[in-house]
């Protein structure tokens, strides 16, 4: 079963265009809107860059090109600035993180909407057709914006672009008809559905998705807790070191453009400060300029660095201090959270399985560990510029051997922590209280309530409960006795009073031989058009 959801009312307007069957075609559209509205976004922004600014070196076309390129440069191409004083091509690779989440969001949209057909009552769209048709939609405007970007001064390399713009259209779309569906298989297995059977047998094992699963979702937390643990070193340096940081964002421009478009530039590239945060943390650091190493343990940035807000936060050149050691805490921090998402659910499980869910997890987060480093940098020129940021390499092998070092005893200990309270919360004094038996839902006809209404059943029952316990049957029969007693005293004294004893009676309804005769004891009791009850431990 999946959820169905509406669609968007973009991709209505083009389904009630095209007509009323949805399927490829509007799988197809889907993918053109999603990239034209990524184009026009980025368009929009450098035009309003071009227009504010007071000197601008090109024209509206010119512009254009830039906006094709930062489009391109969003799904990790490498661009080439051909404009430079030397005259010799200088590649740009850094990719801005922030940038890439506009056309991710808007490629898993476009395929999980083109999946639902465009209208609430229609079928769903097969997964080939709505996959394929995004994919190949996407990709048809990123050929047209990748000739176009290149009779700019900023020219994507063909290499790169037909790398990178595939494999961003493809794992988004597929993102988006996988959550479409319901995310089947669990978040682990079906990503492995392109591998063999032999091939998932042996990542898998006997238990499958849930192995990978919960493999997968440790990763992640344990990738969540290094970024945003990097993310806080860098704040930290930032206020450290926020004079320089000033100096540099008041000197790099002086028009209220400029420094408009280097704050956005500083917000786009914050992911990236976050994943070189992490590699710092990891302890391989990250290269400020080739052949200079920036990690915990010693410092050696590029001595010609450009002024720029973001890498006032570098530490000073020289060996590492304690504060720059404080940094393994962060890895640390991410071993234990990784441990501790697979003890959660190995508690039942035995410590070999939970063992083996973190040596699984250890290497989904360094793989996605490696890939944020290798995205997060990249060249930034030639000569001392050709490489900034983290190796991709360097950082996946990090991650994945502190996650096993730290992982390992977490696990254990958290696993072995949760299989003893059970046991340490039976205290004395503390008696475990059985729940109630489930109580069935009336029909509708009994009580001419709505179906699963149990409250008139649950009180009935109760009412049952307490009128048939032995207390309350003996509380009853003792007021029956003392009104049989009251009874005979009453007509004792009347009796006396009119001299006539055992005549009489028989017209006004003598109560105490009338109950004499029906109670099991011979005392007096109610009147005989009461019902007759059993007294306590008769049979």
């Amino acid at each position: 079963m999946t959820a169905r959801r509406p669609p968007s009312s973009l991709l209505t307007l083009l389904t009630r265009m095209r007509g009323p069957s949805p399927g490829l075609g509007s799988s197809l559209l889907g993918g053109v809107l999603a990239a034209g509205l990524g184009l026009a976004s980025f368009a929009v922004l450098v035009m309003v860059m071009w227009i504010s600014s007071p000197y601008p070196d090109s024209g509206p076309g010119g512009a254009l090109h830039v906006a094709a390129a930062l489009w391109l440069l969003a799904h990790g191409a490498e661009l080439v600035r051909t404009d430079t004083l030397s005259g010799v091509p200088a590649p740009v690779g850094v990719t801005p993180l922030l940038l890439l989440a506009l056309p991710m969001w808007l490629l898993h949209r476009a395929a999980r909407d083109a999946v639902y057909g465009g209208k609430e009552d229609a079928p769903l769209v097969g997964v080939r057709t709505a996959w394929a048709g995004v994919v190949v939609g996407y990709l048809a405007v990123g050929v047209g914006a990748a000739v176009h970007a290149a009779g700019g001064v900023l020219r994507p390399s063909w290499g790169w672009t037909a790398v990178c713009l595939p494999v961003v259209a493809v794992t988004a779309a597929g993102a988006g008809v996988w959550t479409a569906y319901g995310r089947p298989r669990g978040p682990g297995g079906g990503a492995l559905l392109v591998l063999p059977r032999w091939a998932r047998q042996l990542v898998l094992g006997a238990q499958g998705p849930e192995w990978a699963g919960a493999g997968a979702r440790a990763a992640a937390a344990g990738a969540a807790v290094l970024v945003g643990g990097g993310a806080l070193l860098v704040g930290v340096s930032s206020l450290w070191h926020l004079w320089v940081a000033r100096e540099a964002f008041l000197h790099l421009t002086e028009g209220w453009s400029g420094r408009f478009a280097v704050m956005l530039l500083c917000a786009a590239l914050v992911p990236n400060a976050a994943v070189w945060g992490a590699s710092y943390a990891l302890g391989p650091g990250f290269v400020l300029g080739a052949g200079h190493v920036v990690g915990p343990l010693a410092s050696d940035p590029a001595p010609l660095l450009p002024p720029f807000p973001l890498l006032a936060a570098v530490p000073e050149a020289g060996a590492g201090g304690p504060w720059n050691w404080a940094a393994g805490a962060v890895p640390v921090a991410a071993g234990v959270a990784l441990g501790a998402f697979v003890g959660r659910v190995s508690v039942r499980r035995s410590p070999w399985w939970a063992v083996g869910v973190v040596l699984l997890a250890a290497l989904l987060c360094g793989g996605l560990m490696g890939v944020l480093g290798e995205l997060a940098g990249g060249p930034l020129g030639v000569a001392a510029l050709a490489r900034f940021g983290p190796v991709g390499w360097q950082v996946g092998l990090a991650a994945a051997a502190w996650a096993v070092a730290v992982g390992v005893p977490a696990v254990l200990a958290v696993r072995g922590w949760l299989r003893r309270r059970p046991a340490g919360a039976e205290r004395e004094g503390v008696v475990p209280v059985p729940l109630p038996a489930p109580v069935q839902a009336p029909p509708e006809d009994d009580f001419g309530s709505e179906p699963y209404d149990f409250a008139r059943v649950e009180a009935e029952e109760a009412t049952k409960a307490v009128w048939y316990r032995d207390e309350a049957r003996e509380t009853r029969w003792a007021v029956l006795r003392e009104a049989a007693d009251h009874g005979k005293a009453n007509e004792g004294q009347a009796n006396e009073g009119q001299g006539n004893e055992g005549e009489g009676n028989e017209g006004e309804g003598n109560e105490g031989q009338g109950n004499d005769a029906k109670t099991p004891d011979g005392d007096g009791g109610q009147g005989g058009g009461e019902p007759r009850e059993r007294e306590p431990g008769s049979r």
